[in-house]
């Protein structure tokens, strides 16, 4: 504290109450490809059903990186995925399209505080998700009341003859006041009061003066068969609305924000609509609507939020994204003092456009597929623990090496977390011969790096996809990283995911191998872990090694995620060291920290001693001057049981069991 030049009282306080903080140790991370999601970004997903909202359901095309995802989230339900950046591409409304690849990338290059767009060349919307399934999206929007309806229309509405029941063609006398998809109702020369009601018929096609009608249901918002209901006759009557009328509760005029102001004829309605069925299966299907949006660019709702369109797309549209304004709407800039513009070139038109354009890539190249990888590769911005290869076989590499070893390379440099590697599908997937899948596999390991962070296992198995109705061969490490995160769940980090008692797989029907004993044996002297089906107990993780070939208590994986979980914590804790003085007080403040936690781990049964060594004997005058700190900290890990030896003695029956105890 400062140095008190007159009498008085200071009061200060200092904090010695820091503990060795819990760590993560069971999140997941891994790379897939997909048909919609965000691209070059890490999402965290929580579960199966996460996944297939975010990043769509698995195909033909990415089915064993996706059931690799799904699987972890069996066990675990912290899971990291970036979807890399290939040939994939939006959907948008006019022009060529283009890759959005997330909303960072969209504020960015595509959007712009000031209302005014960015891109101009794409027409004024595209599909939120790069992929085809963009292409099945409409979006429609309703400027002014008369668009909205219903609009009354009078005169010689059947030009020719009256149409009877079941008619599916009316005549009219000036089609060009209609749109697809306007709703209709007919009345006779009286209007509407005598006629019969409540009946409704969609516009599904216009010939000039000829419009094409279908039955249409207000409380499903769906065209159903059959034609008229009643006759229309001669100077009949006609109110059209809107395709998307009953939706709405009122039809767009002026906001409240914007005629405090002084201005008017700011409102519109949005709908987006799922226009051929590709997103839910049901064609027409209404995905989302915004009601009572503003032209304005400094319009606010009466919670202070804005409400100008835009930005109200942005901020709750889970499909589109704005990308320009409507041209015929020239007031997109305006604030909300202006009388706007809201005819979309006609007081009947409302603006509708259909995307397309949008393609979908599967196929990663390893270039592709490292750049994704790499948003894992910074220890200190994201938390990792099980990185998940997926499937090490690529379009680019039959072998599996490249994409393995890219991964294990990534847990190796971070040093806190281990890489989870299967064998190529081609080296256990429809080949019969066991003695060739045992080669296969042993030549597939012994092509990868020597390393503690990185485990590898036996194979595929082959699982029911219930999205397809299909079953499929799918990559096991998903599986085991996901074996390890339930470990964490039951146990803790230190203990063996392997065996029977936390290593059994789960939706397994049959493995693409199954080793046995010898051939057990010889895929461990090979760092490989092997995955086994024993009749009536289950699928069972029958190993716990990592890869690393150096005997050492590191070449098992229960060692290495204790020691993980140690320098995680540890360190974590020892940045509050940083720039305190390197004197007795700072060095029994921090044995204070770790020895408490260490003694927490050994009553867990993760180390059986341990010392911490944090004085003058290794923080010398030397090492002060040099501005450093150190600390050594020693821990004897405990070991999981690999073999057992049952001896049995048979002895006569006088004989004592101290005579032959130890014999």
């Amino acid at each position: 504290m400062a140095f008190q030049v007159s009498p008085g009282v200071s009061v200060t306080e200092k904090d010695l109450t820091n503990v060795i903080p819990a760590v993560s140790t069971s999140s997941g991370g891994i790379v897939i490809t997909a048909e919609k999601g965000p691209v070059d970004e890490i999402t965290t997903i929580s579960s199966e059903k996460q996944l297939a909202d975010v990043f769509g359901k698995p195909t033909a095309n990415n089915f064993e990186e996706w059931f690799t995802a799904a699987n972890f989230l069996g066990y675990g339900n912290n899971l990291k995925v970036v979807r890399p950046i290939t040939g994939m591409v939006n959907a948008v409304s006019t022009g060529t399209s283009i890759l959005i690849k997330n909303t960072t990338d969209y504020l960015a290059t595509y959007s712009s505080d000031t209302g005014a767009g960015q891109i101009t060349n794409i027409g004024p919307f595209a599909a939120r998700e790069a992929g085809t399934l963009g292409n099945s999206l409409k979006i429609s929007m309703c400027t002014n009341s008369t668009a909205f309806g219903p609009h009354s229309m009078s005169g010689n509405l059947v030009a020719d003859a009256s149409a009877a029941i079941g008619d599916t063609t009316v005549t009219v006398d000036d089609g060009s006041l209609m749109q697809v998809g306007d709703i209709l109702e007919f009345g006779d020369a009286s209007g509407f009061t005598a006629a019969p009601s409540g009946h409704y018929y969609k516009i599904t096609a216009i010939s000039t003066h000829v419009l094409t009608i279908a039955r249409f249901n207000t409380g499903t918002g769906a065209t159903e068969t059959g034609g008229l209901r009643h006759a229309v006759v001669d100077n009949a009557v006609m109110r059209r609305h809107w395709e998307y009328y009953f939706n709405f509760s009122s039809p767009p005029t002026s906001t409240d924000d914007v005629v405090a102001a002084g201005g008017s004829l700011d409102e519109m309605h949005i709908a987006v609509v799922d226009e051929d069925g590709g997103i839910t299966g049901t064609v027409g299907e209404i995905l989302e609507t915004f009601p009572s949006v503003s032209q304005a660019h400094d319009a606010k709702t009466a919670s202070g939020s804005s409400n100008y369109y835009p930005n109200v797309l942005y901020a709750q549209s889970k499909f589109i994204y704005w990308i320009d304004h409507v041209s015929t709407l020239s007031d997109g800039l305006a604030k909300k003092g202006t009388t706007f513009d809201n005819t979309v070139g006609d007081a009947f038109v409302v603006s509708s456009t259909s995307l397309a354009g949008g393609t979908d890539d599967f196929v990663a190249t390893n270039a592709e597929i490292a750049i994704a990888y790499d948003h894992f590769a910074d220890a200190e911005t994201v938390d990792l623990s099980l990185l998940l290869c997926g499937p090490s076989q690529t379009s680019a590499d039959a072998t599996g090496d490249t994409k393995a070893t890219m991964v294990m390379d990534i847990a190796t440099a971070r040093k806190d977390c281990v890489a989870f590697i299967s064998p190529a599908r081609a080296d256990v997937v429809d080949v019969t011969n066991a003695i060739t899948q045992t080669a296969n596999v042993k030549s597939f390991a012994e092509g990868l790096p020597s390393t503690s962070y990185a485990v590898i296992d036996s194979g595929y198995k082959y699982m029911f996809d219930k999205y397809n109705d299909i079953y499929r061969f799918v990559p096991l490490n998903g599986d085991i990283g996901g074996l390890c995160a339930r470990t964490d769940s039951v146990a803790d980090a230190w203990f063996s995911p392997g065996g029977f008692s936390r290593g059994q797989i789960r939706g397994a029907v049959k493995l693409a191998f199954s080793p046995n004993q010898v051939q057990r044996d010889d895929l461990y002297k090979a760092r490989v872990n092997p995955v086994v089906s024993f009749p009536g107990q289950g699928t069972v993780l029958f190993g716990d090694k990592t890869a690393q070939s150096k005997p050492s208590a590191f070449d098992r994986i229960n060692v290495r995620r204790l020691f993980i979980v140690l320098e995680k914590a540890v360190s974590t804790s020892a940045k509050f060291q940083l720039f305190e003085f390197n004197d007795e007080f700072s060095r029994a403040n921090f044995r204070n920290l770790v020895e408490p936690f260490l003694r927490d781990v050994q009553g867990r049964r993760g180390i059986t001693d341990f010392q911490v060594v944090c004085d003058g004997s290794n923080n010398t005058s030397d090492v002060i001057d040099r501005n450093e700190f150190r600390a050594d900290i020693f821990v004897k890990p405990n070991r999981s049981i690999n073999f057992i030896q049952l001896n049995f003695v048979a002895t006569r029956t006088g004989v004592a069991f101290s005579e032959v105890a130890g014999a």
